[in-house]
């Protein structure tokens, strides 16, 4: 048998985009309360994200949503992470403010250990704050605050960086 890895790339790439997700289920979280919710997209869906974000930048007037929203086509998945609204009542200033009642809602939002997994697996990321917004207001996590996004891709380059400037 001959597997070339053109035509096994896809299942991988959602294979390591399944373990990013376990990375950030499993990373410390403040006074262990696990207020994260995880999902993977691809198809229909990245398609329904770049249309969103397309009609978003019309409306918020931020050209780099245009440049986003062609960039994640180029995605073979993406990976959301958003955080329910919840202070975790330590007052310990981790989130910029020095206690939790001065705290201004949806701080903070935690994707390091999934871009980790990503970089050790040696597939291409980028965190997009542009497509977890329009996945925010697509409500892909219910009703999660502080959505982010990871398009993942294994290509010769890495399609989410060296981007066409929108100044």
């Amino acid at each position: 048998m001959i597997i070339y890895e053109r035509d096994a790339r896809h299942e991988h790439i959602l294979q390591v985009a399944r373990q990013m997700m376990t990375a950030a289920r499993t990373a410390p979280k403040g006074k262990g309360i696990d207020i994260v919710e995880l999902a993977l997209i691809t198809g229909d869906e990245i398609e329904q994200l770049s249309a969103t974000m397309i009609e978003m930048e019309e409306e918020l007037g931020m050209k780099f949503f245009l440049r986003d929203a062609e960039n994640i086509l180029n995605a073979e998945c993406i990976i959301l992470i958003g955080t329910h609204e919840r202070a975790m009542g330590l007052n310990c200033g981790h989130c910029g403010f020095s206690t939790c009642a001065g705290r201004t809602e949806g701080v903070p939002c935690a994707i390091g250990s999934a871009c980790g997994m990503a970089a050790d697996l040696r597939v291409d990321t980028r965190v997009m704050f542009s497509a977890g917004l329009a996945a925010q207001r697509l409500c892909f996590l219910g009703d999660c605050k502080e959505v982010m996004a990871i398009p993942v891709s294994a290509s010769s380059k890495n399609p989410f960086f060296d981007r066409k400037s929108t100044r």
